[in-house]
């Protein structure tokens, strides 16, 4: 799951007029609605005025509000702006682009352009495949969406969404070295959608879809893997599943069971939940019950929604019927991807011995960890800060290098299982506890692995249509 938690400070730009006003009064003001000054920058001085930039922190987005409003209100201050650290970060955007090779000279110029580039286009021409030799393909991945379900703000447009974009294009390249770019769809149509990204596709290596709205997602996905010949990959889906399967894997060998033993509950049978259902079942779980709104997914019922349908027909083997609070009795794992406050600690504690609770709603999990902290066997969240943290960050860097290294036609389900139990190895047994089931995003095994093990069940599976030099020569 994305982690929506951040720092919460703010610049205020005052210009003051001393006569009227002492700077103490300044901070009065600001601590008594809850914020601590961290620095004071002055930004220009007169004979009885002065304009300072004052950084104030605080817990809470409310209690900044508070101060800026009262900074309003107080006679001989005028507030000139308010800025923060993150908008700052975001001016003029996130990322650029660079040339490898800068052109100095007419010769230069004749080369990376014309007329020499023409023989380059040629031998494009005469055989395809030179594209990944020849141009940014091999290392390249679009970023794409339609802004309709972006991170917990729901539908706000491909505007809005594209400081999304850039920052998932920051991930790729700091993480994996992927250049990837943010590309914001103005459309919402299925069919629009399918038609842009393939016309896109022959410049990039890869298609990471992101925050497109359910179930739209599932079926532009679907299609696009059928009509490309490169990766196509839902991270809102997929990525969530990877990480989480990762994070089962420990969790399930702290409690000490068995994946094909346990009885699963997924809350939330959306894009998320849907991912994370099929590669559990292709991990071996073999009772796992999914829970919307309409209660437990059953085969014996019809829904509006045909993924619900086929969904139900794959999972529930025993039938269960009822809200999550009828079918959660005895569940050895659940798995929230859902809303804050579904879960309750009677529940939990009907489940069976050291249950693995994973509540990845965010912000807001189903249930506050530390109230169920003393009958669980493991926790895990979406959120960093808290313990056992969910992070597609984990996985969509690098299963993307992996694909591009051996130029990939897909990802497939044996490389998603690749990828997870490519994560869980970077905890080693003698680290792992029920506070630490799975890695930081900073730790730099994990793409490393995620790497090797990915490129080996894209060569077994045959999905692979290059083989890397140094698995050649294992070979």
């Amino acid at each position: 799951m994305k982690n929506t938690m951040a720092g919460k400070s703010i610049i205020l730009r005052l210009e003051l007029l001393t006569e009227q006003i002492h700077f103490g009064q300044l901070i009065t003001v600001i601590t008594e609605n809850g914020g601590d000054v961290i620095a004071i920058d002055v930004i220009q001085t007169g004979a009885n005025w002065t304009v300072r930039d004052i950084t104030v922190s605080a817990s809470e987005q409310s209690q900044l509000d508070s101060i800026v409003a009262r900074m309003k209100d107080l006679a001989g201050v005028r507030l000139v702006h308010v800025s923060d650290r993150t908008f700052l970060l975001h001016l003029g955007g996130k990322i650029e682009m660079k040339p490898k090779s800068p052109i100095q000279n007419r010769d230069d110029l004749s080369r990376v352009y014309t007329p020499d580039v023409a023989r380059v286009c040629m031998a494009i021409h005469e055989d395809e495949t030179n594209a990944y030799k020849l141009t940014i393909k091999r290392n390249t991945v679009a970023v794409v969406s339609d802004g309709s379900a972006v991170l917990g703000l729901g539908n706000i447009g491909p505007y809005a969404a594209m400081p999304v974009m850039e920052g998932k294009a920051m991930l790729f390249k700091q993480f994996a070295d992927v250049d990837a770019f943010p590309i914001c769809l103005s459309t919402q149509s299925t069919e629009e959608i399918i038609a842009t990204i393939k016309h896109l596709a022959p410049g990039f290596g890869g298609i990471n879809l992101e925050d497109i709205s359910s179930p739209r997602c599932f079926e532009i996905e679907e299609r696009l893997r059928n009509e490309l010949d490169i990766p196509v990959f839902h991270d809102d889906q997929h990525g969530t599943a990877v990480v989480l399967y990762a994070g089962l894997i420990n969790a399930l060998k702290v409690v000490g069971k068995q994946i094909n033993e346990a009885k699963v509950v997924v809350c939330g049978i959306g894009a998320a939940g849907m991912a994370c259902s099929n590669i559990l079942l292709a991990a071996g779980v073999k009772e796992l019950i999914g829970v919307d709104r309409e209660g437990a997914l059953v085969r014996t019922k019809e829904y509006a929604n045909p993924h619900w349908t086929e969904y139900a027909e794959r999972t529930n083997p025993n039938l269960r019927s009822g809200n999550l609070h009828d079918v959660i009795e005895g569940a050895d794992v659940f798995i929230g991807l859902s809303a804050g406050g579904l879960l309750k600690r009677g529940d939990v504690e009907r489940m069976a011995a050291k249950p693995v609770v994973f509540v990845m709603a965010n912000p807001t999990p189903e249930i506050h960890p530390d109230e169920i902290e003393d009958i669980v066997g493991v926790v895990a969240t979406g959120r960093s800060d808290f313990p056992n943290q969910i992070n597609n960050v984990l996985c969509f860097p690098g299963i993307f290098r992996a694909a591009l290294d051996c130029q990939a036609s897909t990802i497939n389900e044996e490389m998603k299982l690749a990828a997870s139990a490519a994560i869980a190895s970077v905890v080693t047994q003698q680290e792992l506890n029920k506070l630490y089931i799975i890695p930081s995003v900073f730790n730099q095994e994990v793409v490393r692995r995620i790497r090797e093990a990915v490129i080996r069940a894209a060569i077994q599976t045959g999905t692979a249509r290059r083989i890397p030099r140094e698995f050649r020569q294992a070979e």
